[in-house]
């Protein structure tokens, strides 16, 4: 998978698992990639996983999505940056998230977004294609 797809969900999957049961095995699962890859900065990883758990648990109590959003952002960015420092730990963060959404109930597992978008232009067509906001200026 693209290290930048896979940072996105990866950020998005970290977040959402903080507010769950499977919470504990998501962290020590990070935790571990970071002390392979930047051993140097694994406890610091940790603790600022727990601030972020605590954040977004506030967030979700208090309805504050741009909050949430904020915090996803924060993790897709130190996610991909883990990503483009070693490329085969990202086999390696699908599995740690996707045995940590199997140990939950069906009904608690948390909704990972996916966007796949595919186009095909000829001649002189233009495609415009966005995950979410997109602004277009032409003259």
């Amino acid at each position: 998978m693209d290290p930048e797809v896979l940072a996105q969900t990866a950020g998005a999957t970290v977040v959402a698992l903080m507010a769950t049961d499977a919470w504990v095995r998501t962290r020590e699962g990070v935790v571990s990639l970071w002390r392979r890859v930047r051993p140097l900065q694994a406890d610091e990883i940790g603790t600022a996983l727990e601030e972020t758990r605590e954040e977004i648990l506030a967030a979700r109590r208090d309805e504050d999505a741009a909050s949430a959003e904020d915090l996803e952002r924060d993790w897709r960015r130190r996610l991909r940056r883990l990503l483009l420092a070693d490329p085969t730990v990202a086999q390696e963060l699908e599995r740690i998230f996707e045995a940590a959404r199997a140990s939950l109930p069906e009904g608690e597992q948390p909704r990972i977004p996916m966007v796949q978008m595919q186009a095909h232009a000829s001649g002189h067509a233009r495609i415009y294609q966005a995950g979410r906001d997109q602004h277009i200026v032409e003259r």
